[in-house]
């Protein structure tokens, strides 16, 4: 509010004045308040990173903006709300600030690391006091390039008119040469097939952004200053197309308005991506002509046939896998829309994923390393959305459907050394394969096999009524492999006379 001052006699302000008070004007006038506005930098860059406003030679993106007013030559008298500044025009981005430490001009927030701090308040108009006839605030730029007009007034009171005084502050430069194109589509940001029962909408109105290389608007030319083109190779595209106006095809050439140029896609049958190529030519801005400098961009656009939550495939451990053995393991996914399509790398040779059911089947090779294998499954939708995770499973060493037990590799029955009563009798399976194991069935009553380290081993000792010939079968395992051998040994005479059984 304004502060008036009564009149004071002419001999009192003569005497106040030759004893050196006041310091002042030397009487009240009836001039009129005139007032003033300057920017201490009237030119500030583009603040595209979002840079916070602050005073000195390490804030460059804020100016510091004066405000003044006089009555005649003399500063209008001091108080509270005198001023009102504001952005009149020019820039919709921009703000002013006070920068004054007042609690009331500041706002505390998280500062990303678990504490607060004070940022101040960004305000489009302002009010100021006046101290010795003037005030001071600030201005400070965003992203948009342009010229922002700050006007501020005063109100005098001798007819209650508002004065005022403005300055112009120029943010950035706009080269209007195109430096990048990009796209934005409308909400959802998906297409749904061609004639869907689903309800999804088969046309996207979609948006083509043209921006210099101060990342602003860059002007449009009568022809077309955007190129956008349908890139063929997914099913997707097949039988989809563009329109715009009397335009329609896989290529269009659009004018833009404020660098932003309106296109629509539609769908085709077949789910899964479409590509679109965005062109603006930096050389004139025009694509009509030809592009001799492009500027380029791909953006995807999804065709779906439902709306799912995407496909999810969870690690799974398959255990161990021996070598020669036949092995099955059915995967499984949640989410997604069916049917679906499996593929995988990294599985040990011998071992595939059939493509339609997910089942892992196949028989390891008996060359393939035994070792851990993590290999890569990718489970695909209709929608061609995608997931993957990993399948783990170690190959173990298996026994070949050759592998001898005491030289028998074969159906046959193989005769094994004969032994001879009342001596001791040893005969060991020997083999080079570790972590064999050796079962016996039907062996005569004095023998005894078992596995010992690497072999399996037969002991005992015939007597009288033992003589004679006894078949018996030896199964070796190792893993989930395993073979069987049918053994005959026969004994004679040795020590011990033989005696036919009853």
């Amino acid at each position: 509010m304004l502060k008036y001052f009564k009149f004071i006699p002419a001999a009192l302000t003569v005497a106040l004045a030759a004893c050196g008070g006041g310091g002042g004007s030397s009487g009240e006038t009836q001039e009129a308040y005139t007032i003033t506005v300057r920017a201490e930098k009237s030119q500030l860059p583009l603040n595209v990173a979002g840079i916070r406003p602050g005073i000195g030679v390490y804030s460059p993106y804020t100016t510091t903006v004066y405000v003044d007013a006089r009555k005649g030559s003399f500063p209008i008298p001091g108080g509270e709300d005198i001023f009102g500044c504001n952005i009149s025009g020019g820039l919709d981005t921009g703000s002013l600030y006070y920068l004054d430490g007042k609690a009331e001009h500041e706002t505390e927030v998280d500062d990303g690391n678990g504490g607060k701090v004070k940022v101040p308040n960004a305000y489009r108009s302002i009010t100021l006091g006046s101290n010795s006839g003037g005030n001071s605030f600030h201005f400070h730029s965003a992203d948009q390039a342009g010229t922002a007009r700050i006007v501020c007034s005063v109100t005098d009171p001798r007819d209650k008119q508002q004065k005022f005084a403005s300055v112009d502050i120029s943010v950035g430069g706009a080269t209007g040469k195109p430096a990048s194109v990009r796209l934005e589509a409308s909400i959802p940001g998906y297409l749904g097939v061609k004639n869907n029962v689903n309800g999804l909408l088969s046309q996207m109105a979609i948006q083509a952004f043209v921006l210099d290389d101060a990342n602003q608007p860059a002007s449009g030319v009568t022809g077309g200053s955007v190129q956008v083109r349908l890139l063929s190779g997914t099913e997707a595209a097949q039988g989809a197309r563009l329109v715009a106006g009397s335009q329609s095809g896989s290529v269009l050439q659009l004018p833009s308005i404020g660098g932003v140029a309106t296109f629509s896609l539609l769908s085709g049958s077949e789910t899964g991506q479409i590509f679109l190529e965005l062109s603006a030519d930096r050389s004139d801005n025009n694509v009509t002509n030809g592009i001799s400098d492009p500027m380029t961009a791909i953006i995807p656009i999804s065709v779906l046939e439902a709306v799912t939550a995407p496909p999810v495939f969870a690690d799974v451990d398959l255990g161990d896998v021996t070598k020669g053995v036949q092995f099955t393991s059915l995967l499984s996914v949640t989410g997604g829309l069916p049917p679906y399509s499996w593929s995988a790398t990294g599985l040990p040779s011998g071992l595939t994923v059939d493509s339609a059911t997910g089942m892992i089947g196949g028989k390891v090779a008996q060359d393939a390393e035994e070792r851990v294998y993590r290999a890569t499954i990718t489970v695909t939708d209709k929608n061609k959305k995608s997931a993957s995770g990993s399948v783990t499973l170690k190959v173990v060493g298996g026994l070949s459907e050759d592998f001898a037990i005491g030289g028998c590799n074969s159906n046959t029955v193989c005769v094994l050394p004969g032994a001879t009563t009342g001596n001791k009798y040893s005969y060991s399976f020997v083999s080079s394969t570790t972590g064999v194991s050796y079962q016996f069935v039907a062996l005569p009553t004095w023998l005894t096999g078992a596995t010992s380290g690497t072999a399996g081993v037969l002991t005992g000792t015939p007597v009288t009524g033992d003589c004679g010939t006894s078949e018996f079968i030896v199964t070796a395992t190792k893993g989930a492999s395993s073979v069987t051998r049918r053994l005959s040994i026969t004994v004679t005479q040795g020590t011990v006379a033989c005696v036919a059984a009853p």
